[in-house]
């Protein structure tokens, strides 16, 4: 530590050395340094975790009402699909294979060589009715049969009536889609774990 240097003309106030307001200066810097390499650290990882992990969507339009409305801010799950396979009724993000710079979220409903008919409001897979215990609003004026390629989807939104979606865009090829809706976190009052 640096010596106190008194002034030798009658003062009693300590005057500091010239190596003590540097070493300050020097500590001052250097936790300036430390703050913003730490910024810098954060936005890096904060980047690579949106890049590679988790994506923030914002939905827009009400082709997934009432599951998701116009606004809901959506966390998706870029990693998943890479280690599990897709699964009927997952909520996904996907590139609109019309005009891959646009991003869709819809429901996957046909997997991998399954037989998609829908007629008078019912979406059968394979013969069978299938469970959508989910809120969805059925189009009774669509009808149609669709056999799903391999490494392809066949995807419907919760909206029927007004969603874009297979009906019209065809299947969806397993390169498009770019994750599974985890959770609706935004607004609260419309919290949804997916």
């Amino acid at each position: 530590m640096e010596p106190v240097v008194w002034n030798g003309v009658g003062s009693t106030e300590p005057q500091v050395g010239a190596g003590a307001l540097s070493s300050a200066a020097g500590a001052r810097a250097g936790a300036t340094r430390r703050f913003w390499r730490d910024v810098l650290l954060g936005g890096a990882a904060i980047f690579a975790i949106h890049i590679f992990l988790v994506q923030i969507s914002v939905v827009r339009g009400s082709s997934m009402s009432p599951s998701l409305r116009d606004g809901d801010r959506l966390m998706v799950d870029r990693v998943s699909y890479a280690m599990t396979d897709v699964a009927r009724f997952d909520v996904v993000v996907l590139r609109y294979p019309r005009n891959p710079e646009l991003d869709f979220v819809k429901r996957v409903v046909g997997l991998p060589g399954d037989l998609v008919e829908i007629a008078n409001g019912l979406v059968r897979v394979n013969g069978q009715a299938v469970p959508e215990d989910f809120a969805h609003i059925c189009d009774v004026h669509s009808r149609g049969v669709w056999r799903v390629p391999h490494d392809r989807f066949f995807v419907l939104g919760d909206n029927r009536p007004i969603s874009c979606d297979s009906r019209e865009f065809g299947m969806v090829e397993r390169r498009l889609l770019k994750g599974k809706v985890r959770v609706c976190f935004w607004p609260l009052d419309h919290f949804t774990v997916f």
